[in-house]
């Protein structure tokens, strides 16, 4: 019940004017995103590539309706790659791309055309993108750009949520590609998605047996110990090497299990949002574990 209202306050303007204007909750908000600038991205790509660390990186913005925000984020993130490149990190530094950033909802046409300068300018730098899933009105849109992308793109990822019914028929169809499995972060209805905790988890299962049995690159997408183990398990029953997968966790969540998978030989890569346009990502962190609740909570309670 707690993480669905948090999921409705992610979208409530009046929830967002009041999270925002408390004072403490600048305090939270720096557990889970990296800063708001390109300096503060790359000042943390730089902390946990160097902790044996991989990242992918996301410029927060989400659900734009006009065009010159949406040219703005393709530029943010063309400015993050040109910034990264110096660095030489390669694909141990890749962007996450939310389409609704980039125009979406305005004209798939335009959201494919910034994602096309997003991926160019990741190529140049020898890094590559992966396509944020956003709610399940933007399904078929978001996997009809990522067709058109991996024509000249075809190393280009995507990722499933795990909890809507078609997605295992999704995974069967990208079994041969990048993906990121996620368990999913919207509030869904019980027509196109599973609700409960256990329902999910068995889907997030059967589709991960989809993708370690396929022929592409999984990225294991879970902070669930359990999860975690069932897909090292398939990855040994499909014969698959350490660097034929990886797992992938949130910035600020569950560090001290990713360095300790990393240092035992897994390859592990970090979530890393930045940007000033927080408010969305952060409640959905909030909804997602109890225990990032109560890390809200204790700081409103010292504020």
């Amino acid at each position: 019940m707690l993480g669905s209202l948090l999921l409705a306050g992610s979208r409530s303007p009046l929830a967002r004017r009041a999270v925002s204007g408390l004072p403490v909750t600048r305090k939270v908000v720096d557990r889970f995103v990296a800063g708001e600038t390109t300096a503060d991205a790359v000042e943390a790509t730089r902390r946990l590539t160097a902790a044996g660390l991989a990242v992918t990186i996301d410029h927060l913005g989400e659900e734009v309706r006009d065009a010159a925000t949406a040219r703005a984020a393709a530029k943010a993130y063309v400015s993050l790659l040109d910034a990264l490149a110096p660095l030489g990190l390669g694909r141990r530094a890749e962007v996450s791309v939310k389409l609704s950033a980039v125009g979406q909802r305005l004209d798939e046409a335009m959201a494919l055309e910034h994602a096309r300068q997003i991926c160019s300018a990741a190529r140049d730098c020898g890094s590559t993108v992966t396509l944020d899933m956003e709610d399940h009105t933007t399904v078929d849109s978001t996997l009809e750009v990522l067709r058109a992308l991996r024509e000249d793109f075809p190393e280009t990822g995507v990722a499933i949520q795990a909890y809507l019914f078609r997605s295992e028929a999704d995974c069967r169809d990208l079994a041969g590609s990048r993906v990121r499995l996620v368990k999913g972060a919207y509030r869904e209805p019980a027509s196109v998605a599973y609700q409960s905790k256990g329902e999910v988890d068995r889907a997030y299962v059967r589709c991960l047996r989809v993708l370690m049995a396929g022929t592409g690159y999984p990225m294991v997408a879970t902070h669930d110990d359990r999860l975690i183990a069932i897909a090292e398990l398939l990855a040994d029953r499909h014969d698959r090497d350490r660097d034929a997968y990886e797992f992938q966790m949130l910035y600020g969540i569950r560090t001290d299990k990713q360095l300790a998978l990393a240092e035992a030989g897994s390859r592990v890569r970090v979530y890393v949002p930045y940007g000033d346009d927080w408010y969305g990502y952060f409640m959905r962190r909030l909804a997602e574990r109890p225990a990032n609740v109560a890390f809200f909570l204790r700081a409103l309670k010292g504020k």
